[in-house]
């Protein structure tokens, strides 16, 4: 059975840490929303885990017993923390895996699953053919570093890095070996199939992102395009039994926008 989870991002929406601006181990992908509501809020639609963005996890690592206590309260399990960074720039990688440690040791430590890594900056001068080896062997590194901690690394690709494309995600596919978490809605922004992609990379795909993409909105299962009854075949089809963690990154409703989702997938699952 495959398990359903949902990102803490929409609380608030996506923004980062002020603190980043002038110091590179500072820069936090934050939401700026109540991690209490969403976890609550959250368990009130039917998830049954939840991911959340670095800064948000960081909030609590002086409180550690507190965010226990929330999962325990609310019966989530914690799947795993987002993070990211440059990963070209060799002046600054100390300082990011600096930060990317801290988390995933932490994260490690409250016993997540998953580290969910994105990033691979574009320059402002364009891309550079050697900003992919770089961003490759960051990612081979903090593959390996994962593993150390007892986590399952992942990469997420993402519109504004340099793995948007199809030709640019096979190329960062075949110069690493880390697996590879999907975020259906950033790939089809970026030029992919979502669901060649996954055909593609099933072995390689322990943890997805369903999101769902209407014109250039992200919008709740359902209400846009993408096409989740044959993504979903497909996990099926090759014994997928990992999580599936919606992501929307703003609604104004929060709440309402996590039970649309819910629904949605319920239906195609139990269909």
């Amino acid at each position: 059975m495959m398990k359903l989870g949902y990102q803490t991002n929409t609380w608030g929406g996506v923004v980062g840490a002020a603190g980043g601006v002038t110091c590179v181990k500072e820069a936090y992908y934050w939401a700026n929303g109540s991690t209490e509501q969403a976890l609550a809020q959250i368990a009130e639609a039917g998830y049954s885990g939840f991911e959340l963005f670095e800064g948000n996890l960081m909030a609590y690592e002086d409180k550690p017993e507190q965010f226990k206590t929330l999962c325990e309260k609310h019966q989530l399990d914690f799947i795993g923390v987002y993070t990211g960074g440059n990963f070209i720039y060799p002046d600054i990688l100390e300082d990011e895996f600096y930060k990317i440690r801290r988390v995933a040791q932490f994260a490690a430590s409250l016993g997540a699953e998953q580290l969910v890594i994105g990033g691979g900056a574009i320059r402002s001068a364009g891309i550079q053919d050697s900003d992919y080896e770089r961003l490759a062997d960051a990612l081979n590194k903090l593959d390996q570093l994962a593993k150390e901690l007892g986590l399952q690394a992942t990469y997420h690709p993402h519109l504004g890095t340099i793995v948007q494309s199809w030709e640019q995600l096979q190329r960062i596919m075949s110069l690493t070996s880390i697996s590879l978490c999907p975020d259906t809605a950033h790939l089809e922004a970026g030029g992919c199939d979502p669901v060649k992609v996954i055909e593609t990379y099933i072995d390689r795909i322990p943890y997805i992102h369903f999101k769902d993409l209407q014109g250039s909105d992200f919008v709740p299962l359902g209400q846009g395009g993408q096409n989740f009854k044959a993504m979903l075949e497909l996990l099926v089809k090759h014994g997928y039994s990992g999580w599936i963690t919606t992501e929307l990154d703003s609604h104004p409703d929060p709440k309402a926008g996590a039970e649309q989702s819910y629904a949605y997938l319920k239906q195609l699952l139990q269909g």
